[in-house]
């Protein structure tokens, strides 16, 4: 009996070390009980936090909207897990809740010397909001708007906070916030809309209610008075093409939407996913934006 014991002991397979601890033998160290211990967990928790890390940037990250601009579709503070793996291989639809990347704010992250910039005091974290009097959403916005100006034109800086600075005339070859001396960085923040419009479709709100293509928008995703009356509203208050490669998007809470209205379109490379999920509220939880509906 006690030989059939010891040659099933002999014949039991043998628990590899973790890799961690192979490899630091490979190099020599040979750590005793508790390093070895400790170096296991060591590596259960890389393997985690890699793991963690790879669902957050290729498959679902959680998210909660600040402010009021989905409500009542989504609270402040509700939390949701948003869908990015499934949009690797569709589309979203006009009318799906999507989320993206906006640029929040354009700051001077450096003022060359010698510059026009520098002659008349751009200072290195002033948030750039307009050139001549033309709002300012992203850097390439701010490149195209100073690329679209004559040759000779005078061109106006405007910074949050301070008076307009004069650069001076434009001068030729000059095309960009770079070329007077201007090197920019946005601050982006994730936002959570409504897809109105891609691509080559039109847009317009008018009477409350919003047309693509000629065509009313009806439904219960659509169904809420659209607001264009306000004088800083500039796409979609009157018939608006939506370019190649952009979205148009609006809050479902109108009067209170940071939207398409005012700074036009997201590119489709900015698109993340669509939320699919609510976590909290424990009252809300669920499924949401119409996921795991037959």
């Amino acid at each position: 009996m006690r030989k059939k014991t010891k040659r099933k002991k002999r014949n039991k397979k043998q628990k590899k070390p973790a890799r961690i601890l192979r490899i630091v033998r490979h190099f020599g160290w040979k750590p005793g009980r508790v390093v070895s211990e400790i170096l296991e967990w060591v590596e259960i928790f890389a393997i985690a936090l890699l793991l963690a890390f790879l669902v957050i940037i290729f498959i679902t990250v959680r998210m909660s909207v600040p402010t009021g601009s989905m409500v009542p579709t989504i609270d402040p503070k509700d939390s949701f897990f948003v869908d990015r793996v499934s949009y690797y291989f569709r589309a979203p639809k006009p009318g799906d809740i999507v989320v993206f990347w906006h640029t929040e704010e354009v700051l001077v992250n450096k003022v060359v010397d010698g510059s026009p910039a520098q002659r008349v005091g751009v200072e290195v974290g002033g948030r750039i909001v307009s050139i001549n009097q033309e709002p300012v959403f992203s850097a390439a916005g701010g490149d195209e708007i100073v690329g679209s100006l004559a040759p000779g034109q005078q061109i106006f800086l405007g910074l949050s906070g301070t008076a307009q600075l004069d650069l001076g005339p434009k001068e030729s070859g000059v095309d960009s916030l770079a070329a007077l001396g201007i090197v920019t960085r946005e601050r982006r923040l994730r936002y959570v809309k409504r897809l109105i419009a891609l691509g080559g479709q039109t847009v317009e709100i008018s009477g409350g209610d919003v047309y693509v293509d000629g065509e009313k928008l009806v439904g219960e995703r659509f169904d809420r008075y659209y607001y264009s009356n306000h004088l800083r509203m500039r796409y979609g208050v009157n018939e608006t093409l939506v370019p190649e490669g952009k979205l148009f998007v609006l809050g479902d809470n109108s009067p209170n939407s940071w939207d398409s209205r005012y700074w036009g379109f997201v590119n489709e490379d900015d698109f993340i996913g669509e939320p699919y999920f609510r976590v909290w509220p424990l009252s809300r939880f669920g499924p949401m934006n119409g996921y795991f509906h037959l």
